[in-house]
């Protein structure tokens, strides 16, 4: 009985931390004031503000401000509407509440004990000064607020061969979606390493464009040849070489334990792609792509993997353009335990210290209990059963509940959340008929 009783107060446990009842008149979905996060809009714009500090988000208020500056370039289109570095101020509107993000931080027993949803401040304004001095007003709304670090993948180690069985290949042998690795060198591709960049608290926001009441009457900001960057749009056919960059970010998540292969996926450009110094892929371009493969987390404490592949590109008010493109980099949560091979092929990493003393705890907790009920069920039933014989049984079934649990155990998921930002690279050239591009964007 002692055990059914833990095992129905476990389940209580369970069950409350899952289907915590949200307050009257708020419902399931994320609760958010003025925009709501759709960057698959053209009238959207995408905003990442780097913090000089770390925001309590428990602490904070109506009112508040938080101060930072943009982390990167912001663009509409071909225009770059604020330089990198610009400082921000965000009021925070009032505090919402919304579904938690999945994450690959903890394993199930955590997560288990985890609220499925968290507050989270809500903007509705927000304030660029410019580098001459004006201020800009714009209509925001909240997309994350992480710890945030920059994972890239490295480069094989033996760069020559790999180039040399290139070179050896046929001309065509690169035209898949997934540049096949050499044999030899698939388990390095795996322990070949990659390399962590700390971004600090960064937030992530949608904004009005200036079509939507975007009210600044600033031209456009000229590029570093002093050209202004709405008019450098290149209106003939070209062709971008393979190994040509582009940061995006998903419109769509995916994770190694919920995704299937042929799954497919949209992400957004939020830089422009030039080619000597002319937009040819205006931002807000979007691309097509699919979960080539994956590899769930597994027992035995195996982690995930995921392969994505983006298979299109698709301009401003044009049709689909065939690509193969693969990932680079990703920013994920300073927490996440994902890395990427050199082929963009991202896996969890192995359970760290924390996350196997968390599991050996459970263990320990199973095997005691085990080993007492199973004592006291015995003595229960067989009136002449005594300590000394029901030890060993008990000892033998505490042993193997609990290496049962532990050969069960998962490994780390990999989960790439709505609005990842991320890296790819062409891995063949893409080839842009002529078009009017240069009248047809903002």
């Amino acid at each position: 009985m002692r055990i059914l009783r833990l095992l129905a107060l476990f389940l209580t446990v369970c069950y409350s931390a899952y289907a915590r009842p949200l307050p009257a008149g708020q419902s399931s979905d994320e609760t958010t004031v003025g925009l709501q996060p759709d960057l698959a809009l053209q009238s959207s714009v995408y905003v990442k503000v780097q913090l000089a500090n770390t925001v309590k988000v428990s602490t904070l208020k109506t009112g508040d401000v938080i101060e930072g500056k943009l982390a990167q370039d912001v663009y509409s289109g071909n225009r770059e509407l604020f330089p990198a570095g610009s400082p921000i101020q965000l009021t925070v509107d009032k505090l919402g509440r919304r579904r938690r993000v999945p994450n690959d931080h903890w394993p199930w027993v955590i997560k288990a004990f985890t609220p499925r949803h968290e507050n989270y401040p809500t903007f509705q304004s927000a304030t660029v000064t410019l580098p001459d001095g004006r201020t800009v007003p714009l209509r925001v709304s909240l997309i994350s607020i992480n710890r945030e670090t920059e994972v890239h993948a490295r480069a094989k180690k033996n760069v020559a061969e790999t180039a040399a069985s290139a070179m050896t290949q046929p001309a065509d042998a690169s035209a898949g979606p997934i540049p096949p690795p050499a044999p030899a060198e698939s388990n390095d591709a795996r322990s070949a390493g990659f390399t962590k960049k700390s971004l600090g608290t960064v937030i992530t926001l949608q904004a009005a464009s200036p079509a939507d009441g975007l009210t600044t009457s600033a031209a456009p900001f000229a590029d570093s040849s002093g050209e202004s960057l709405a008019e450098t749009a290149w209106p003939g056919p070209v062709t971008l070489a393979a190994g040509t960059q582009a940061k995006i970010i998903l419109l769509d998540g995916v994770s190694a334990s919920k995704s299937r292969p042929g799954d497919s996926l949209q992400a957004r450009l939020v830089e422009p792609v030039r080619l000597n110094s002319k937009v040819v892929l205006p931002e807000g371009t979007l691309l097509g792509g699919k979960v080539v493969s994956r590899t769930p987390p597994r027992t035995l404490s195996r982690a995930g993997s995921i392969l994505l592949v983006f298979t299109s590109i698709t301009l401003p008010g044009r049709a689909e353009i065939p690509t193969v493109a693969s990932v680079t980099t990703a920013d994920l949560d300073q927490r996440s335990h994902t890395r990427i091979d050199p082929e963009g092929k991202m896996h969890g990493d192995r359970p760290g210290k924390a996350w196997m003393a968390i599991n050996i705890g459970v263990t320990s907790g199973i095997a005691k209990e085990a080993d007492d009920s199973i004592q006291l069920i015995i003595e229960a039933v067989v009136s002449t059963a005594t300590d000394a014989s029901t030890a060993g049984v008990g000892k033998i079934v505490a042993a193997c509940a609990s290496g049962l649990f532990l050969l069960t155990r998962h490994g780390r998921d990999v989960v790439l959340p709505k609005f990842t930002e991320m890296n790819i690279v062409l891995d063949r050239p893409l080839f842009l008929p002529g078009s009017s591009l240069a009248t047809s964007l903002p």
